[in-house]
């Protein structure tokens, strides 16, 4: 397995700290490979110093087979070489990963700082249980899929973990007010939380959270069916420092949610409320006029807003980058005028999603034009959208990528002969 020569000349002219420091840079891959080039590198390569962060997503399939085989257990022997030197780890999609190998994971690595765990889907409360006594200084957790998980989970992570600032449980949906109450009074000092997908939160657990996460910066509400203005509001008022905020498919949601936005929130930069059909043009307007710093909006299937919100946008928000208007069918080339002609529109711009806007024609890519960061257009079902007009609009934006749909030109009947076969239903320019 080794080479018969430790002495190679470059072990002979490279002192083993300088050694060392180059393998520091190597992925995981090479340094396997260089710990199979002597006994020298064998040890130079292992040491723990060297596997302060480690990414398996792209050996998952052979961590499920080792997991299952008593000859090797993939993360119990990386823990023990690694030790304390391992900060940050990521098992994302190891399914084969379960309780036990993250109880001895905990005991070895207790210098964790960042673990990934998104789907894998075998770990219970036991993993949190875990966590919460032997790894004190864990700052970031990503348990997205993982359905095991319940507030007890949560209450064991609050007394464990108290310098938690990221957590993410999308789709642990047993997750109720409960464990929100009991996670945000022993980590105060969250500043991201994604609850994308706990169908069962309500108000009440957003207003645990107003009222303890005063740091909260980032918060994801996606599709929590139950949210309503009330608990939302409780957020705006006791986290000032929101920058984005995702509640997209909160059906429930009022123009209150943007009033209490632009009133308390005004570092905003992020707002994804797509199919949140009663928000209106009043609503963005005091958001726009309150919310200078807004750099991606996602409205999608907000059916009510007109161009007036966009005319908002246009005056208030120079720092615009990305928009999605995607089913908002009463948007003409009026308000595309106006955004094309705003603060944002020259040096800012770079993607804007039009699907589904029937009022919109050619003008509106003629008044783009001069958008020159413009990267990516949606122009899907614009059925009044032309290729002349995508052409011209290439004239002055050469790179841009424009996805569109045109229908297929059905093929005249031939005289005789075979037909020319047509597979193609859409174009992407």
């Amino acid at each position: 397995m080794f080479s018969n020569n430790d002495e190679a000349a470059i072990n002979k002219k490279l002192p083993k700290e300088l050694l060392l420091r180059i393998f520091s840079f190597l992925d995981v891959v090479t340094l396997c490979r260089c710990a199979q080039v002597s006994r020298a590198w064998n040890v130079l390569a292992l040491d723990g110093s060297n596997w302060q962060r480690i990414d398996l997503f792209d050996f998952q399939r052979d961590i499920e087979v080792a997991a299952v085989s008593p000859q090797g257990r993939v993360v119990e022997n990386i823990s023990k070489r690694c030790g304390g030197f391992l900060r940050k780890l990521s098992l994302r999609g190891c399914q084969g990963v379960g309780d036990n190998a993250l109880r001895t994971f905990a005991q070895n690595c207790r210098n964790i700082e960042v673990l990934n765990l998104n789907g894998c889907t075998k770990i219970t409360h036991s993993t949190c249980t875990s966590l919460s006594k032997f790894c004190s200084k864990l700052r970031h957790l990503d348990l997205a899929s993982c359905t095991s998980i319940t507030n007890l989970s949560l209450k064991a992570l609050s007394e464990g973990c108290p310098l938690l600032e990221q957590l993410i449980i999308s789709w642990c949906d047993q997750v109720t007010k409960d464990g929100i109450q009991a996670l945000v009074r022993g980590c105060g000092g969250l500043r991201a939380l994604s609850l994308k997908g706990c169908t069962q939160l309500e108000d009440e657990a957003l207003k645990f959270i107003g009222a303890h996460c005063p740091e909260l910066v980032t918060l994801n509400l996606q599709t929590c069916l139950q949210i309503t203005d009330d608990g939302l509001i409780t957020i705006c008022r006791g986290c000032h420092k929101l920058q984005s905020l995702c509640a997209s498919g909160c059906s429930n949601i009022t123009d209150a949610i943007l009033n209490a936005l632009g009133q308390n929130c005004p570092r905003l930069r992020i707002l994804e409320v797509a199919r949140c059909s009663q928000l209106t043009d009043v609503g963005f307007t005091t958001l726009a006029r309150n919310c200078h710093e807004l750099e991606k909006m996602d409205l999608e299937e907000c059916v009510q807003i007109t161009d007036s919100t966009l005319i908002q946008l246009s005056i208030h928000c120079p720092r615009l980058q990305v928009l999605s208007l995607s089913h908002c069918e009463l948007i003409t080339d009026d308000g595309i005028r106006h955004l094309g002609n705003g603060a944002c529109a020259h040096d800012r711009l770079e993607v804007i999603e039009l699907d589904n806007c029937p009022l919109i024609t050619d003008a509106s890519l003629e008044h783009l034009k001069s958008c020159h960061s413009l990267e990516r257009i949606e122009l899907y079902d614009c059925q009044q959208i032309t290729r002349a007009g995508i052409k011209r609009l290439r004239t002055h934006l050469p790179n841009i990528k424009v996805h569109a749909y045109f229908a297929p030109v059905t093929p005249p009947p031939s005289v005789g002969g075979s037909r020319q076969r047509f597979c193609r239903c859409c174009i992407i320019l």
